[in-house]
């Protein structure tokens, strides 16, 4: 049975943005593009994108890159031009034999290579050099440089999800409503200067003002109309600088988590708050939570959908689970 077209409101035509081959409750995916075949990499040749405006670099950087040269791997660093994709960079020098990337950066520049992490195959690790590093969080990988490196030169591959949006793809999660204005309201600046902090300031500011909206969510064949301050679909665990997209959930877990705050008042989030924080909102009565592998949201008019804290599509909304289809450098499994 396929998926049902998603539900709007009365009278208005909602266009269905997603492919056809989606069905439910049983996901069957469209098939992902295959990796081109790529000359014979070079034994541990890494190809290196760093994006400059990240928050933490210097020399920490250069001490991490020299921990990579000392395990005997070639690091070739292409110096981004203002303008240049991460995607774009990947795309055009994969077929020089590298046998992984190297990104030094946060979320954003994360998101930024994934398509084309997923159509060249090539494996990737993380120098977290952003704001909150959500994903190297979720992984384990912390926030020095060095131990991050390390965990690069190791060489332990884990495969992990995807989530798509309406085509986009993302790691961490993709919202609908307050976190997706707040990214609005966040400037880059602001998260330079003040890191996490950033997020708690503009987060304060914008909480008074904040608005329930009318959505109707669609899933595994029901449509629940819902009034609602925020949907958040989580493909990992970690988010927003602090937060947790469900206590269980990792990004390799091969499901989606989904909840949507249907709170009435603003002053009900900070109440909210330590359980949005560990990942426990799901148990409160204002909070509608589920896992499915894939969805659809709909509202009476666009509204902008954040992904890994970029916006980047509109509503109406079609997500979907891309099982353990990219490798990245993680911390061996504990024996």
């Amino acid at each position: 049975m396929g998926l049902p077209h998603p539900a709007g409101p009365p009278g208005v035509s909602v266009p269905w943005p997603a492919p056809a081959s989606l069905e439910s409750p049983t996901l069957t995916l469209a098939p992902l593009p295959d990796a081109p075949l790529l000359p014979e990499a070079q034994p541990r040749r890494m190809l290196l994108l760093v994006n400059q405006q990240a928050r933490n670099s210097g020399t920490a950087l250069n001490d991490a890159l020299s921990i990579l040269r000392g395990h005997g791997i070639e690091v070739v660093e292409h110096p981004c031009a203002p303008g240049e994709r991460a995607a774009e960079v990947i795309r055009a020098r994969a077929a020089e034999g590298f046998s992984a990337a190297v990104l030094g950066g946060g979320d954003g520049t994360l998101n930024a290579a994934a398509p084309a992490l997923l159509e060249t195959g090539l494996p990737f690790g993380i120098l977290p050099l952003g704001t909150a590093n959500d994903l190297a969080r979720s992984l384990g990988i912390g926030p020095d440089l060095a131990s991050a490196a390390q965990v690069i030169a190791q060489g332990n591959l884990r495969r992990l999800d995807l989530g798509e949006v309406n085509g986009r793809l993302f790691f961490n999660v993709a919202s609908i409503g307050f976190s997706a204005t707040l990214a609005q309201e966040l400037r880059a600046e602001a998260k330079k200067r003040w890191g996490k902090l950033g997020y708690a300031i503009a987060a304060f500011r914008l909480l008074r003002r904040v608005r329930p909206f009318t959505a109707w969510i669609t899933q595994g064949g029901r449509v629940r109309k819902v009034r609602t301050i925020q949907i958040s679909v989580g493909n990992g665990r970690h988010y927003g600088g602090g937060l947790t997209v469900e206590s269980g959930a990792a990004p390799d877990d091969g499901k989606l988590d989904v909840y949507s705050l249907e709170v009435d008042h603003w002053w009900q989030l900070l109440a909210l708050l330590p359980d949005l924080r560990r990942g426990t909102h799901g148990h409160w009565k204002d909070v509608r939570a589920f896992s499915t592998l894939s969805c659809a949201v709909t509202t009476r008019r666009p509204m902008p959908v954040n992904t890994d804290g970029e916006l980047t599509v509109t509503t109406p909304a079609m997500f979907r689970l891309l099982p353990k289809c990219v490798s990245v450098f993680a911390p061996a499994p504990a024996a």
